[in-house]
């Protein structure tokens, strides 16, 4: 069950814990836990995609 929900500046989304994704478990993202659900606020300003490799050329694509 995962809920979103978009607002100026980025997305307010609401899941359970085996939803969360690694760069909202990591918390690189604020993640708020209310009981058995999660909530996240993911700004535009971070993209949505898969995190990059470290020492991927941003230039190139994979």
């Amino acid at each position: 069950m995962t809920f979103k929900i978009r607002l100026p500046g980025g997305t307010l989304k609401v899941k359970q814990h085996h939803e969360l994704r690694r760069r909202k478990q990591k918390r690189e993202v604020p993640v708020w836990q209310l009981g058995k659900y999660f909530i996240i606020w993911w700004p535009e300003t971070i993209s949505d995609g898969p995190s990059r490799r470290a020492g991927a050329n941003p230039d190139k694509p994979d």
